[in-house]
């Protein structure tokens, strides 16, 4: 059994553009095309739409999303490796929901609000060791404080600021440009913008070595996969590394 173009689209909730895109770089190619030209999948290609589908929730660029599922050939085991990552998304997720509805209960109810239930599942500290490693107790200290004074409004917005970003970075490396062009060099300037505005980092205190820090820390966004994965990956991570080096040696 087979599935059409049309019918894979609705399913997946993609479009017949992005499949045939997929079709054309390689990624995903159809079972058999019919003599109307339209593209089939069968079983084996839906599993591996659905990894495809996976690996780009996480973040990954098209390319590194092609070298993640080529290193990994056993399907039944890369899916499990996605399931256990969705799980524990889930489970922050659920603990997050049920934090603000207590609360939404608590205020309906004109109750007490405990400050203790009410950021289950909210943890911005989980690379607390690491960053005190990296830059000092007082940097994490400072930021955490910083944080912490945030009223909710000024979070979501920041947290959309670091969104926005990361996809600005990713479709920018997959477009093909230079990291030195006009377009490439404007990202890195917001990306500097956005590192000296977090208090307690190398870039943002008074006569740090804010252009050491900003080359440094592109060479860890390649170093180091979980950063990197926030650029789509390898070629991404090294896209930026490549654009905030230009940056810092021209402006910092």
């Amino acid at each position: 059994m087979d599935w059409s173009i049309q019918e894979i689209a609705r399913l997946a909730g993609t479009t017949s553009r992005t499949l045939r895109h997929y079709d054309d770089i390689g990624l995903l190619k159809p079972t058999r095309v019919a003599s109307n030209g339209y593209r089939h999948y069968d079983d084996a290609a839906l599993v591996r739409l659905q990894r495809i589908l996976l690996l780009r929730e996480l973040g990954l660029g098209l390319p590194q999303v092609a070298e993640v599922i080529e290193r990994e050939k056993s399907e039944a085991s890369a899916l499990e490796t996605h399931l256990a990552l969705l799980r524990q998304e889930q489970e922050r997720l659920a603990r997050q929901i049920a934090s603000v509805e207590n609360t939404i209960n608590t205020l309906n109810e004109g109750g007490t609000l405990m400050a203790e239930n009410m950021f289950d599942g909210f943890d911005h500290t989980q690379y607390k060791d690491e960053v005190e490693e990296r830059w000092g107790k007082k940097a994490y200290a400072d930021s955490d404080r910083w944080w912490r004074g945030m009223t909710d409004a000024e979070r979501a917005d920041w947290q959309k600021l670091v969104s926005d970003l990361g996809r600005d970075w990713i479709a920018a490396a997959e477009s093909g440009i230079d990291p030195a062009s006009d377009e490439a060099q404007a990202l890195a300037r917001r990306h500097v913008e956005w590192l000296t505005g977090v208090p307690g980092t190398p870039a943002a205190a008074p006569g740090g070595d804010v252009k050491g820090y900003v080359i440094g820390l592109g060479e860890m966004y390649v170093a180091d996969p979980r950063f990197g994965a926030n650029y789509g990956g390898t070629q991404g991570a090294e896209f930026v590394r490549d654009a905030l080096r230009v940056y810092a040696d021209a402006n910092l």
